[in-house]
C-alpha cells in the first residue's frame, strides 16, 4: 500500500508519481480558481481533459502551460522519462480536449509541432522553466511540443 502524500509536498520526479498526486492537485486547482501551491505555486497550470486512446474514458490531466500568441502549448516531458505520458498518447488517438486555465473552460484542439517551430517553444519553455530542460538530458527521446488552439 502507498502512503499518502502530505498535502502541498508531493514531490513529482517519476510518471507513476504524477498519477498519484494528480486528484489533490485537480481538487486544489478547481477550488481555487485555477491557482495550486506547492511546487507548482509559480508556474501557469492547466488542466487538460483527454478521452482515453484505449479506454474512451474522459482522463484529466494537470499540465504546466506556455503562452504563444492567442495559444498555449504544452511539453510532454513526463519528467524526463523514456516514456511519453499517457496524455500525449490520448491526443495522438483525439486531439479534441477540454482545456481548463483560472476559472475558464473551453473546448480545444492539439497539434504537435515541429521543426523550427518545435525548436522555439521547447527554448521558451526552458527560459521560463529551466526544469525542462534537464528533463530532456535525463531522457534519449525527442519531447514533444504541443499547441492548443481553442476552438469553441
Amino acid at each position: 500500500m502507498l502512503a499518502q502524500p502530505v498535502p502541498g509536498t508531493a514531490e513529482i520526479t517519476d510518471r507513476s508519481g504524477m498519477f498519484e498526486y494528480n486528484p489533490e492537485i485537480i481538487a486544489e486547482f478547481r477550488a481555487n480558481g485555477g491557482r495550486v501551491g506547492g511546487r507548482f505555486a509559480t508556474m501557469d497550470l492547466a488542466l487538460l481533459t483527454t478521452i482515453g486512446a484505449r479506454t474512451g474514458l474522459p482522463r484529466t490531466t494537470p499540465v504546466v502551460y506556455f503562452t504563444d500568441g492567442a495559444a498555449i502549448f504544452v511539453i510532454a516531458s513526463a519528467a524526463g522519462s523514456d516514456r511519453h505520458p499517457a496524455w500525449y498518447h490520448n491526443l495522438l488517438a483525439n486531439p479534441k480536449l477540454t482545456v481548463e486555465v483560472g476559472t475558464d473552460a473551453y473546448q480545444a484542439v492539439a497539434t504537435s509541432t515541429e521543426g523550427q517551430e518545435r525548436t522555439r517553444l521547447f527554448a521558451k519553455a526552458v527560459a521560463s522553466q529551466p526544469g525542462f530542460g534537464e528533463y530532456k538530458a535525463k531522457t534519449r527521446r525527442r519531447i514533444p511540443v504541443l499547441r492548443i488552439e481553442r476552438i469553441i
